[in-house]
């Protein structure tokens, strides 16, 4: 029996399928690129730094230390 404790596998059927549906958009450069710009513009919201401040802030309950440089 395999183990799997990290569930790495558990949503494997699903990434092939996904990635099956990119590799046949692909082909198509017009639906491709408007795929590609869509998904541009709607990761604006998404920032590293907005992301770790809101962990800082609503879960892990810290303040920003001063840096001096």
């Amino acid at each position: 029996m395999l183990s799997d404790p990290f569930l790495v596998l558990a949503d494997y059927a699903a990434y092939v399928a996904c990635q099956e549906n990119v590799s046949a958009a692909w082909h198509y450069p017009e639906q491709w690129m408007r795929m590609s710009i869509l998904n541009t513009a709607r990761g604006g919201k998404f920032s590293s730094d907005r992301s770790i401040g809101e962990y800082c802030e609503e879960i892990w309950n810290v303040l920003p230390a001063a840096v001096k440089l």
